[in-house]
Formats: structure tokens, sequence, C-alpha cells
């Protein structure tokens, strides 16, 4: 199929999708909100990845395994606690630019999954992570507060994104835009 040349000038002038989404982030999203979307992203992001993780060493279809040190296992809220103790002393020290960065909101979010993820471990000090009693409800249930406070933190901004990727594609589709 040949593109003419005033279709790939249309295409060329016209902004890519994700450029349209960082406008109506800009139009719909304050700095707070901003800073909680990146957080509740990067938590729901991290808690799914670490669970994927740890079912693939467990189950040996992944690679790699576990982190040691002087031949202990390093459990992954240990570094949820130093990213959250690092972002402790930024926060202490004042530095805005650094406060307000998406990189402290996105770090904060992947330190308190890889907290949480491990909260029954932490909370009974027994290395109940593989126990079948609850974990399905316990991985459903942060799942969901992640994707919810995400939606919820950033109504207005979604349902623009919605409207914005809904006209892309028919675009796309009548054969008119370029992802």
């Amino acid at each position: 199929m040949r593109i003419t040349a005033a279709r790939h000038r249309r295409d060329r002038d016209r902004p890519l999708l994700i450029h349209r989404w960082r406008q109506a982030a800009d139009r719909h999203l304050t700095p707070v909100q901003r800073s909680l979307l990146i957080t509740w992203i990067s938590f729901g992001v991290t808690f799914g990845s670490v669970r994927v993780i740890t079912h693939g060493i467990r189950g040996g279809w992944l690679p790699w395994g576990n982190i040691s040190a002087g031949g202990e296992h390093v459990h992954h809220y240990n570094i949820g606690i130093a990213t959250l103790a690092g972002l402790g002393l930024i926060a202490v020290r004042g530095d805005e630019r650094a406060v307000g960065h998406p990189a402290a909101a996105a770090a904060y979010g992947c330190g308190s999954a890889l907290i949480c993820d491990e909260f029954a471990l932490l909370l009974d000090l027994q290395d109940v992570y593989w126990a079948k009693q609850g974990r399905l409800s316990v991985d459903v249930s942060f799942g969901v507060l992640s994707v919810l406070g995400a939606y919820l933190t950033a109504k207005p901004f979604w349902h623009e994104v919605g409207r914005i990727t809904r006209h892309h594609l028919v675009t796309a589709a009548r054969g008119g835009a370029t992802a």
C-alpha cells in the first residue's frame, strides 16, 4: 500500500497519541495529582511485577534466583524500606525540586509495594509468603486498590484519555492517523 505525499504530511503534522495524553495530563492534573497518580501506578506495576518474579523464581521458570547476602536471603521488603528511608532523607532535606519530582513519586510507590507484598512476614515475623490462606485475596485486594487509587486520583484525566484514544483509534481505522 502506497502512502501519498499528502497523507504522509498529514500524519507527520498530527501529534502522536502519547503527546495528546501528555496534553490531557497538563490540562487536568495538578502537581499533587500527578505525583499521586505516578505513585499509584508505580505501586501497582511494582506489586504485580514482584508477584510474577517471585512465582517465576519459585517455579524455576526464571533464569535467576533469590537475592542473598552472606548466605542470608534478602527479602524484598528490605529494599522497600531502604527506598523509603532514602526518600525520607530527601524530604527531610527539604529539596523541593527533588520532593516534587516524578522519580520521587515513582520510588515511593515502588518502595511501598515491596513492603506491602511481604506485609504478612512483617506482621507475623514468620515467612508465610507462600501460605495458601488468604494469599489470593491479598493479591487481588492490592491490585484493586492500586487501580482504584490511580483512577480516583485523576478521574477527569482518565476520561479525556479514553476519549482521545477512542478518537485516535477510529481515525486510524479510517486510515488517517499514526500511533
